[in-house]
């Protein structure tokens, strides 16, 4: 992770995505963030994220106070009733999707 500052200062990054091409700040760093935004396949009432299998998300959230705002982006009909969680899985406080909006999740 590295410290945005504006659309210039972003170059594409090893997965295709633009990225900070400053200084990178490390793993610890998302522990001082504010609002964290991720990725998720789905997303159930009760926070639990759905990802692609990998653990990346749930092993940075695991480094974030638990009253900071966790976001997961969802397409319309991703959010669900129910998906399966294992005890390493960290939940997520919102949802944005495109119809719905933000949808705040029980804490």
């Amino acid at each position: 992770m590295g410290a945005y500052h504006g659309p210039s200062s972003l170059t594409p990054g090893a997965r295709g995505l633009r990225e900070p091409s400053g200084r990178r700040l490390g793993e610890e760093a998302v522990a001082t963030a504010e609002l964290i935004v991720v990725p998720a396949v789905a997303v159930d009432r009760r926070g639990v994220r759905l990802g692609r299998g990998g653990g990346s998300y749930d092993r940075a959230l695991a480094r974030v106070a638990e009253d900071v705002l966790t976001v997961a982006l969802l397409h319309d009909g991703e959010l669900i009733d129910a998906v399966p969680d294992e005890p390493h899985d960290r939940r997520v406080r919102a949802v944005i999707t495109p119809s719905g909006g933000l949808v705040m999740l029980p804490a």
